[in-house]
């Protein structure tokens, strides 16, 4: 037998050795529990943090927005579109993904550029949309995709070939779709080939004063509509070269397209049933201007022309670059007196005007007179292309081919009237 104390020495170490043991067996347990908690916090972030699952917002019932060219805020059409989805307005539609090559390339340092990433670093912050440089870029929806292109004209037809490509079921085209009638038509086809439906952001298709001029004016037998489109440029050869430059497409193919396709959509207005076309030589005014690249350019500062039809119809439309802020439509009667005078904005709506205007100080002021219908053109689409409920009273492709068929067909037509 040890003695006494060798006994008790050898008692004490063994219970300091199991003490360690479990000392050490519930520091690892502990630490275990810690980094399984923390893996699973980074891989499954809050529900609660919208900003963290937003990659993919787009939720049943909704079609997740792909905008194709954002442009400067305050001046590019497309960031205005993003703004008022951004904002809830459109609750069909999802703005998951803002494809902004320029802004996000060789303009980022440029002018606008800073503007640009302050806003986009907010909206990303803010409603978690995704910035990226190429449609390319794009991940498999988990949702029906549509994407509203809204860069240059001249850009469209490769920008339109690479939203097919990205799975988009729906494309919305800005005016007027293309620089020309091959390409457009071209386009026609590629969509058709490919299931895809195709909307035109002709948003005067759409307005309340062009509903109520045409409701008007089928009470008054034998009465004569014509529509008015106003811009708010400066009169003057800087503002107007500058004009002239950056719509190097022309006024028929830019500003007044959307009457055009009003002609078109309700007035029988084709080019193969054009009877005569006569411009308004008092109202109207073409100039030679240079713009900012010193390279000169010819086309409309304003433009008045009616149009008859083999099928007995005559409408007229009436254009100008620097006429002020609002649009509007008047009904003669077959005397030549006007009977009626819709505006756009209406009393109604400029209160949301000056509420717009308030809120964007510094943004162009036709987006506040036609807020209401950009609103309505992306709704419809974004619902037809998450529901499959019909876009009635949108523009198709169809429509926007003759469109530009006619304007491309009219363009020399007034220009020689005007020599």
């Amino acid at each position: 037998l040890l003695p006494f104390h060798q006994a008790a020495v050898i008692l004490l170490l063994s219970l300091i050795s199991s003490l360690v043991v479990i000392i050490v067996a519930t520091m690892f347990a502990t630490a275990f529990s810690h980094l399984s908690k923390s893996a699973f916090t980074v891989a499954r972030p809050a529900a609660t943090n919208k900003v963290l699952t937003r990659a993919l917002a787009a939720t049943a019932g909704q079609a997740e927005v792909v905008l194709v060219g954002c442009g400067a805020p305050n001046r590019g059409m497309g960031w205005y579109h993003a703004v008022q989805m951004l904002e809830g307005r459109c609750p069909s539609a999802s703005l998951d993904y803002i494809i902004e090559p320029w802004f996000l390339g060789p303009g980022s340092t440029g002018p606008g550029g800073p503007e640009f990433a302050e806003w986009a670093d907010s909206s990303t912050s803010k409603y978690g949309t995704k910035f990226i440089t190429s449609v390319a870029d794009l991940p498999t929806p988990e949702q029906p995709r549509v994407a509203l292109i809204s860069g240059r004209t001249a850009d469209n037809p490769r920008l339109f070939k690479e939203c097919i490509d990205a799975k988009c079921s729906t494309v919305i085209l800005e005016k007027p779709g293309a620089p020309t009638v091959a390409e457009l038509q071209l386009m026609k086809d590629q969509a058709e080939e490919a299931g895809v439906g195709v909307l035109m952001g002709y948003n005067k298709n759409v307005c309340k004063y062009v509903r109520k001029t045409r409701e008007f004016a089928e009470t008054i037998p034998g009465s004569h509509v014509t529509f008015v489109s106003n811009n708010a440029y400066e009169n003057t050869p800087e503002s107007l070269g500058e004009c002239f430059e950056r719509n190097a497409e022309g006024m028929l193919k830019n500003m007044a397209i959307h009457e055009l396709a009003l002609l078109v959509s309700f007035y029988d207005v084709s080019v193969e049933n054009i009877e005569s076309v006569e411009a308004d030589k008092e109202f109207s005014s073409m100039q030679t201007l240079p713009g900012p690249s010193g390279k000169e350019f010819t086309d409309f500062d304003k433009i008045k022309f009616t149009i008859k039809t083999k099928t007995g119809k005559e409408v007229s439309v009436a254009a100008d670059r620097c006429g002020g802020t609002d649009s509007y439509a008047t009904v003669t009667d077959t005397d030549g007196e006007e009977v009626f005078r819709y505006w756009m904005p209406d009393d109604e709506d400029k209160a949301t005007v000056q509420t717009l205007q308030a809120k964007y100080p510094t943004a162009m002021p036709y987006f506040f007179t036609q807020d209401p219908d950009y609103v309505t053109v992306k709704e419809l689409a974004a619902k037809f292309t998450a529901t499959g409920e019909e876009a009635e009273g949108l523009a198709t492709i169809g429509i926007a081919v003759e469109t530009l068929r006619v304007a491309e067909y009219l363009t020399p037509l007034l220009m020689e009237q005007l020599k």
